[in-house]
């Protein structure tokens, strides 16, 4: 059996088989592919801009704007590589896993549920981790590195639509689920409107200076 995500209420079988295939509506595969392709780009800039610094530490990297904008003053501290290795070799891994799963639902090609459910935890987790960066950016590090905010962009709607995808088929059974699902987008503004404040509470006597 086959079922569709799509951007209404599905009227699919909730006790459908875990391994069924998923056919994803054209709109969500491409979510899933525009977030993997800017996601994977700046994982490439990142790990090129790292490489430069590692040869020559007097290099200014391009997204080095000014004191706040400035990927240099992130690249170098320990928070850029959380786990021994530069952070965005993560993401290069991560996103290519995004831009295959993207191409993929393009084509019509109907991946199991456990893989959606799968895709929608593994970015849980990623989106857990974009929390704590961007809590280290603002709070310990103080400046921001551009590309990475453009992972944190991508990040929450990934999250969405993958979840989305995965639970599509208990959407009418469950009121919780169907509630989020309805508010999704909303929820993601909200986020996005949220960590602008921050920004903008935590750099406001740079950015006063500029009006």
């Amino acid at each position: 059996m086959t079922v569709t995500a799509t951007d209404s209420v599905d009227h699919a079988d909730p006790s459908a088989d875990e391994a069924t295939g998923v056919a994803v509506a054209r709109g969500s595969a491409l979510w899933v592919l525009i977030a993997g392709v800017v996601g994977l780009a700046a994982a490439l800039t990142l790990t090129v801009e790292k490489i430069e610094l590692l040869i020559d530490p007097d290099y200014i990297p391009s997204c080095s704007i000014n004191p706040v904008l400035s990927c240099g003053s992130v690249m170098i501290t320990p928070q850029a590589s959380l786990f021994g290795f530069p952070n965005p070799l993560i993401g290069i891994v991560s996103f290519t896993v995004v831009v295959v799963t993207g191409v993929l639902a393009l084509a019509k090609v109907s991946l199991p549920r456990w893989y959606w459910a799968g895709l929608a935890v593994a970015t849980l987790l990623g989106t857990v981790f974009v929390h704590w960066l961007i809590f280290q950016s603002l709070y310990r590090i103080g400046a921001l590195c551009p590309y990475c905010m453009v992972v944190w962009a991508v990040t929450i709607p990934l999250l969405v639509v993958a979840t989305s995808v995965a639970v599509q088929a208990q959407r009418s059974g469950n009121a919780a689920v169907r509630l989020i699902y309805t508010w999704r987008w909303s929820l993601v503004t909200l986020w996005f409107t949220g960590v602008l404040l921050l920004i903008l509470e935590r750099f406001w006597n740079y950015w006063s200076t500029l009006i």
